[in-house]
């Protein structure tokens, strides 16, 4: 594959040549791109009517499959364009909204109400109506459900309703129910009345022409712009008809809005929908985004409200593009600066993006709890449900609670002290009336002061309780007494079931995993009375009797696999320690046992009821190791992907699961207290999305190796052999429940990650690791009016490998704040971008791709429309952000270009299945280099502003932007995609690159399938191998590295990252940026 699109002149803030960069690989034909998200509706938005006029007919070429109404184009290229312009091919796709349109199946009565006008008869028949992302007042008219998200309202209760206003008197007053993960039930709140918009989507199922729920309470106020159109989906390609715009003139005003037009339109007069301002040159030759962060400055600097009118002055077509960043007072902070994005090119910070800092007093900020445990989509909270839903950003945590910590605080106390109300752990941030009483942060109840609480262990002084450890420690750990444990701590127990077919032994996986286990076996965390078994199978189980004393291990073969039972329930299981030297010696053995079978069935069901009731009493881990479809017994699978609809327009089907054998029994499982880790080995389809249930509701974990081979694949067999080191050792919790709390007036709705939800808020965890993040998302219930600050807490309770029982809890605390600009200025992109992608697999699966793509569209629209409408008192033509938000159009784009969202390219319904669980299961900081790849040059690395850790010196090279023009053939390019790097050589790169790095003479002697960095006595080798086990270290699973050439297939694989360029049937990040403005300008 050639780089000849590429100027290996082009640098940072080199203009478009010719729009953005194409990228130059023969990608598969993407259908058309449909950004949105019906389901888990967590967002409110205002009702939207369509009201594009309807074409003469469907222009060909369009839409191939998808249902679309062409509209007609406003304008055409005139000669002569810009040279920052894009040149576009005939016949594609104009940049435009597609109209809800198309017959309906019953003519719906005439009403007041505004709604789409009907489609003139045509000559041939329309297509369906395209999904729309806005909320209409009538059902009658949009028999359809939006797929759009409501944010941020929790679904009603499943019992009675309860008080909310009183003192809280349970466990937890402020929670509501919570549905179970991965299941969606229809929501009974949902209004689509003419006079109020809907308040809570759970679950949509269309509604029929007299479907009227009850409204939920408290409703949300909204406002309702009769005029704007829906929000559609992109075009799957360039547009067509980018004119563009006028220069602003000298006396140009803007016009009156209409009484009925809802917000005005701002730019030049004469400006209509589908003009575009060309490229301006602040765009070509913009600086590099300034060293301080967004958050730095809000930490110190109070925020401005920007006055609600504008000062009386120039209008906006009088502006030049150097005053954008003006239209805020000028003690507006950083986070609020005005981005033009169509103007300011290099957004991207030359390092990781941090996470902003709430505005809180320095005394509080000091000792909050870090973000990288506990993190917010909005550091500062808004005062009203309202307030929120005016500001159109998703409100929710996301988690990393058993993250593995350098510094925790351990206490070992006889009584820990928690509210008597709500039961919340005291806190840095509870207040001490006196020294013998303190108020809770959570339902502000006035608790005693335990009399040994007023001793510090830490200082040995009396009399000083706001002192003691827990509360000058956001983030710590209490050893629990007696009165926390139902039974006594189980002990440490591992089960390994394991795939023996003939195809599982083609593959290689099992001496590598038996290699591994002995290995690491005294590694394994427990202690005297930790426990192991065996099971392998293929059309039958055999077990593996230990027991101390037998001179060899002893299989025992069971057949009956529709009746399946234990032959030797007391033996299967052994101690450790008692029986180390015949665990060893099976481990010897495993490998050759099965060497010359020819058994290609696969009865894994059967051995996972086995091994259930082998770990029911006691609970444990069970780590299932699988190589193909289970063919035989219970929970058969059988294939159900086309690979010829691998890139179709269509909604991808099959990615909920085939039978819900899996999921019962993970609920099995997590009733008795035992977790499955699912490892996937597989160079064929085996069913994920039906498997992945066993871990996913018993809060397992799902390891995936495609093509997985011990000779084909050695970058696989290294991840595999990396991986699983790091499962077998790392920590591990028993027997867990975590529950979440927040301060009285928010409530917790909506869970992601892996787990099963046993109460309206407490998680069950059987098994809790430290690789593991969760999301949840929340709502206001009742108005914060008299409160400063806002507390969340989180309390694992878990049992450790030693036989401890613990708490770790983890506090965070927030402003809440009054005003729109607060609560923008206080956006965390990437949490929003995280929350964003948990809430768009959870849309996938219950209801479509599709919709899932369009909510995630439709969410940057509302916000920046939102920041335009509320917070900005000057308006003129552009896509206006604050500086924190500057981000969020790259990331959403990166979202739809994430293999769990593409469309159009060829993707393997397993690896989409296993991209969604990812997104779901992962902490934030690992997601968002699946969501968004970090890019650098490798070839001219230096040591200036290198780290210096563990004694090696650490290169800190630029990211760059994800954009094949940022590609040199003189260069070398690492991308780090988080479970994939890719080195990309270029064709013309540095000799002394590729010799000192790579022990080559010259590009040709580069091998096809290099996957180590050669060990070389070189400066630049020493550089190059500290910078990528640097970047490994930062993650807790093995990410393959792979040399890639100009001529390699996996060359593929780097350019589809490669976000910010167009494809045949993607958008480049500049066209997105124009969707986006077209449809805010509506």
């Amino acid at each position: 594959m050639s780089m000849a699109g590429i100027n290996p002149q082009n640098g940072t803030g080199q203009p478009y040549a010719n729009g953005p960069s194409q990228n130059p690989v023969g990608v598969q034909e993407l259908p058309a791109i449909n950004y949105g998200l019906t389901h888990q509706a967590n967002y409110n938005y205002s009702p939207m009517q369509a009201k594009a006029t309807a074409p003469p007919g469907p222009a060909p070429g369009i839409y191939p499959s998808a249902p679309y109404q062409h509209v007609p184009q406003v304008s055409s290229y005139q000669a002569g364009p810009p040279p920052a312009s894009y040149p576009v091919p005939p016949g594609q796709p104009h940049l435009t909204r597609p109209p809800l349109g198309g017959p309906a199946s019953h003519t719906p009565p005439q009403s007041a109400s505004p709604g789409p006008r009907a489609p003139p008869a045509m000559s041939t028949p329309p297509p369906p109506a395209v999904s729309s992302s806005g909320y209409y007042p009538n059902p009658q008219h949009h028999p359809q459900p939006a797929p759009g998200w409501q944010y941020n309202s929790a679904p009603p209760p499943a019992g009675p309703p309860t008080a909310t206003n009183g003192p809280p008197r349970g466990p937890a007053p402020n929670h509501v129910s919570s549905p179970a993960p991965y299941s969606s039930a229809p929501s009974a709140s949902l209004s689509l009345s003419a006079v109020r918009p809907p308040t809570g989507l759970q679950g949509y199922g269309p509604p029929g022409p007299g479907f009227a729920p009850p409204p939920m309470n408290p409703p949300a106020v909204q406002q309702y712009h009769p005029s704007r159109a829906p929000y559609g989906t992109p075009p799957a390609g360039p547009p067509t008809s980018m004119k563009p715009a006028a220069p602003p003139m000298a006396n140009a005003t803007p016009p009156p809005p209409k009484a009925d037009a809802g917000p005005p339109q701002h730019g030049p007069p004469g400006r209509h929908l589908g003009h575009y301002p060309s490229l301006p040159p602040g765009y070509q030759h913009a600086a590099g985004p300034p060293n301080t962060h967004p958050a730095l400055e809000s930490a110190t600097q109070p925020y401005v409200q920007a006055p609600r009118q504008a000062p009386p002055g120039p209008g906006p077509a009088q502006l030049s593009p150097s005053l954008a960043g003006m239209s805020l007072q000028s003690g507006t902070p950083e986070s609020l600066r005005v981005v033009n994005l169509l103007q300011e090119r290099n957004l991207l910070p030359p390092g990781p993006v941090p996470a902003p800092t709430p505005c809180l007093p320095q005394d509080l900020q000091k000792i909050n709890c870090s973000p990288e445990v506990f993190r917010c989509t909005l550091t500062s909270i808004p005062q009203t449900q309202s307030l929120l839903n005016k500001a159109k950003m998703p409100l929710g945590l996301l988690l990393h609670p058993f993250k593995d910590l350098s510094q925790l605080p351990v206490v070992t106390s006889s009584a820990i002290v928690r509210c008597r109300s709500c039961r919340t752990y005291i806190n840095p941030f509870v207040s001490f009336l006196d020294q013998r009483r303190w108020k809770c942060n959570m339902c502000y109840r006035v608790n005693d002061v335990p009399e040994e609480f007023m001793y510090n262990p830490v200082s040995r002084s009396y009399g000083e309780p706001q002192r003691r450890p827990e509360v000058q420690n956001a983030t710590i750990e209490f050893i629990a007494p007696a009165e926390y444990m139902l039974r006594p701590p189980q002990p440490a127990v591992y089960l390994f079931v394991l795939d023996v077919s003939h195809n599982a032994v083609e593959t290689g996986y099992l001496k590598v995993f038996c290699q591994s286990v002995l290995d690491n076996i005294n590694a394994l965390p427990g202690d005297s009375r930790t426990k192991i078994g065996f099971v392998t199978f293929d059309s039958t189980i055999h077990f593996y009797n230990l027991q101390e004393g037998l001179s060899q291990p002893q299989m025992l073969i069971v057949s009956d696999i529709e009746d399946i039972f234990l032959p030797t329930p007391d033996s299967l299981l052994v101690n450790l320690n008692e029986s180390k030297e015949l665990v060893q010696d099976l481990l010897k053995s495993l490998p050759a046992m099965f060497e010359k079978t020819m058994e290609t069935q696969s009865a894994l069901g059967s051995a996972l009821q086995a091994a259930f009731k082998l770990l029911s009493p006691t609970g444990g881990r069970l780590s299932v190791f699988q190589t193909q479809l289970p063919n035989l017994g219970a929970g058969l699978l059988q294939s159900r992907e086309d690979p010829n609809q691998r890139a179709s327009a269509k909604d991808i089907q099959h990615l909920s699961p085939a039978t819900d054998f899996y999921k019962k029994l993970a609920l099995d499982c997590s009733g008795q207290q035992v977790a499955v880790d699912l490892f996937l080995l597989s160079s064929q389809y085996c069913d994920l999305a039906s498997l992945g249930c066993v871990a996913r509701y018993s809060a397992g974990s799902i390891y995936y190796f495609p093509s997985y081979h011990h000779q084909h694949n050695p970058a696989q067999v290294e991840r595999f052999q990396k991986d699983l080191k790091r499962y077998l050792t790392r920590k591990i919790g028993f027997e867990a429940v975590m529950r979440i709390r927040c301060t009285k007036g928010l409530s917790i709705h909506t869970f992601h990650g892996n787990f099963f939800v046993r109460s309206t808020d407490l998680l069950s965890l059987p098994n809790v690791n430290p690789d593991a993040g969760f999301a949840v998302q929340m709502s206001i219930e009742d108005n914060l009016d008299d409160m400063q600050v806002v507390s969340f807490q989180a309390a694992l309770l878990y049992t450790s490998s030693k036989g401890e029982r613990r708490i770790r809890v983890h506090t965070l605390c927030l402003p809440v704040v009054q005003s729109l600009s607060d609560i923008f200025a206080g956006a965390d992109v990437q949490a929003m971008a995280g929350l964003l992608a948990c809430m768009a697999v959870d849309r996938s699966v219950t209801a479509s791709l599709s919709d899932a793509r369009d909510a995630m569209t439709n969410a940057a629209i509302d916000s920046l429309s939102s920041y335009r409408q509320s917070v900005l008192t000057i308006q003129q033509p552009g896509l206006l952000a604050p500086a924190c938000l500057r981000l969020f159009p790259l990331y959403i784009l990166a979202l739809l270009k994430q293999k769990a969202f593409r469309t159009g390219t060829s993707t393997r319904l397993d690896d989409r299945v296993s991209a969604m669980c990812h997104l779901k299961h992962q902490p934030l900081a690992y997601a968002m280099l699946m969501i968004h790849p970090a890019l650098y040059r490798l070839d001219d690395l230096t040591d200036e502003g290198a780290l210096n850790v563990n004694e090696r010196t650490v290169p800190q090279p630029r990211v760059l932007q994800l954009s094949v023009e940022k590609l040199s053939r003189e260069g070398a390019f690492l991308m780090d995609a988080g479970t994939v790097m890719y080195l990309w050589i270029g064709r013309n790169c540095n000799p002394n690159f590729l010799t000192q790095v790579l022990g080559v003479p010259n590009y040709a002697a580069v091998p096809d399938n290099l996957y180590l960095l050669p060990e070389l006595d070189t400066a630049e080798s020493q550089r190059t191998r500290a910078f990528v086990a640097w970047l490994r270290e930062q993650r807790p699973f093995f990410p393959s590295l792979h040399v890639v050439r100009d001529e390699s297939q996996l060359k593929v694989a780097l350019m589809q990252n490669l976000i910010e360029d167009r494809t045949e049937s993607a958008l480049s990040y500049y066209e997105f940026l124009l969707h986006l403005q077209q449809q805010i300008s509506k």
